[in-house]
């Protein structure tokens, strides 16, 4: 299934690799303009791809508040209004409960709670504003709704974004705002391939019905999906892109 987003506006956090470059490149062949946000400068290597009309880096970190609000205020009045955020960015810091430090938890909690949160509350008063509507889609996890051992930072963060993904849904629905969240398992990234490689991999695979990892666009699928208007009923559904893992 194909959407054609011609004429809209498209942030994408977290954008300069991984799934949040496939977020960009799908979108983009939808007909859909870009604005990449990173903490990295890498984002600008994306028009190499892309093309300079069709993309647009901005250097973010979204766990600085002030920041994310300066930013989105930046891309609306250089680019017009946003019709809808992917909310991508985000970090995975592993260890033993009793050993977690408190910066890991800490810098866990910042970007992938207190950041999608920070990103999407900027983007919806912006979408409020407009009064047309939107499509926010949150990047959670299938470590947002079950315990994966090492994870408790990053299950702790997850389980939050899903919460708060239901909570602006019910806030905003009357205003043709749709929040909705993917919850994606291992997913074969740069990233991805080096952390689950070998043994550890093989060992995971195991634990998923379908027996393999997820492939970047599998993931971008479903949200192309949510961010099109054949969502248009669907508010603060959290979509599992998990092979099985969590039906068990």
């Amino acid at each position: 299934m194909t959407y054609d987003f011609t004429g809209k506006l498209v942030v994408v956090t977290g954008a300069s690799a991984g799934i949040g470059a496939e977020v960009c490149k799908q979108f983009i062949q939808s007909g859909a303009k870009v604005a990449a946000l990173d903490i990295s400068n890498k984002v600008s290597e994306l028009i190499k791809e892309h093309g300079e009309d069709n993309i647009f880096p901005y250097i973010c970190d979204v766990s600085n508040r002030q920041n994310v609000a300066d930013m989105i205020t930046k891309i609306v009045k250089e680019r017009g209004g946003i019709d809808i955020l992917v909310n991508n960015a985000g970090i995975v810091a592993l260890d033993k409960a009793e050993l977690l430090s408190q910066s890991d938890w800490q810098k866990t909690i910042d970007v992938n709670l207190s950041g999608a949160f920070y990103m999407a509350q900027a983007v919806g008063n912006e979408m409020l504003k407009q009064k047309k509507g939107g499509k926010i889609i949150n990047i959670a996890s299938q470590a947002g709704i079950i315990g994966i051992e090492e994870h408790a930072a990053y299950c702790a963060s997850k389980f939050g974004v899903i919460g708060f993904t239901k909570v602006l849904a019910i806030e905003w629905a009357k205003h043709n705002i749709n929040v909705n969240s993917v919850s994606p398992t291992v997913v074969m990234t740069e990233l991805g391939k080096k952390a689950w490689s070998g043994e550890v991999g093989e060992e995971m695979k195991l634990k998923i019905p379908a027996r393999r990892f997820a492939e970047p666009a599998e993931v971008v699928a479903p949200i192309l999906f949510l961010a099109s208007e054949a969502a248009e009923m669907i508010h603060g559904e959290n979509l599992l892109i998990d092979g099985g893992y969590t039906a068990q």
